[in-house]
């Protein structure tokens, strides 16, 4: 079963700000001739490595909300110019909408177990007809 990491998004005010940093990013990596990929790079590499590139996903914590997720690609060791060596996390473009799930602020990044992890919205919605809102507010009064 494949492990997750968790990590706040600062300065990301909501899903969309999060999206347009990213593709931000991007750009900027597309203007200096470099790899137009998704990645974050982040002071520790996991331990756990393995585990996280074989399917696990990023899961983004925006203004005390786990609310979205990137498949891991690839964790990639780097030494910064500094000479401190440094991990490139490589995501996959899309950002995938998770059902809101209330987060504690913390520093770096956290292990997320497959079992602690919140479901896709899409995958909440299936079968119901309902937009994504309404089945949120129906499953926190449990009639769902």
């Amino acid at each position: 079963m494949p492990l997750h990491l968790q990590k706040l998004s600062v300065g990301s005010e909501s899903f969309e700000d999060l999206a347009e940093w990213l593709e931000g990013e991007v750009g900027l990596r597309r203007k200096r001739g470099e790899e137009e990929v998704y990645i974050h790079t982040t002071r520790m590499m996991p331990s756990r490595g393995e585990e996280i590139v074989a399917g696990g996903s990023m899961y983004w914590i925006i203004r005390g909300v786990m609310c979205c997720r990137q498949r891991v690609l690839d964790l990639r060791p780097v030494t910064g110019r500094d000479g401190i060596s440094r991990c490139d996390i490589v995501l996959e473009p899309e950002l995938h909408r998770t059902e809101p799930r209330p987060h504690r602020a913390f520093q770096g990044w956290r292990y997320l177990a497959p079992n602690d992890a919140p479901n896709d919205l899409r995958d909440m919605t299936e079968g119901t007809g309902l937009p994504a809102h309404l089945v949120l507010e129906l499953k926190e009064l449990g009639l769902l």
